[in-house]
């Protein structure tokens, strides 16, 4: 009689168990990286639309004149910072010149096709 020799090797079962599961690993990681790029993405998005909105406010802060505010800064910038975004400057005046509470609130807003939220600021601005 002849001995019989243990073969080594894998079978094809178990062949086929390691490629199944080495898929669902990587469509696991495919779909992980996905959204890790699109969170990213509107990260980069959003950081790029609060600056242009504090830039905006830099700038009001600066301007010299307390009445002139409004003819200098408040409406609707397009294509600011990038093409297809709107930078929209509103200038509310709360109290007046005779009362005890005069100021300004100024609030900038920027819109993109990219953002899925609009990014906002606001700033108040006292009379001198």
């Amino acid at each position: 009689m002849r001995a019989t020799t243990p073969r080594s090797g894998f079978t094809l079962i178990e062949v086929m168990m390691a490629v199944t599961m080495l898929g669902l690993v990587m469509l696991g990681l495919m779909s992980t990286t996905g959204r890790m790029i699109r969170t990213v993405a509107d990260d980069r998005s959003r950081i790029r639309a609060a600056a242009a909105a504090d830039e905006q406010l830099a700038l009001v802060r600066q301007w010299p004149t307390y009445n002139s505010l409004d003819s200098a800064y408040a409406g609707v910038q397009t294509d600011t910072p990038l093409p297809g975004w709107t930078r929209t400057t509103s200038i509310t005046r709360v109290g007046g010149v005779t009362q005890a509470n005069d100021y300004k609130r100024i609030t900038v807003t920027v819109v993109s096709p990219l953002l899925p939220a609009p990014v906002s600021r606001t700033i108040t601005v006292a009379a001198p």
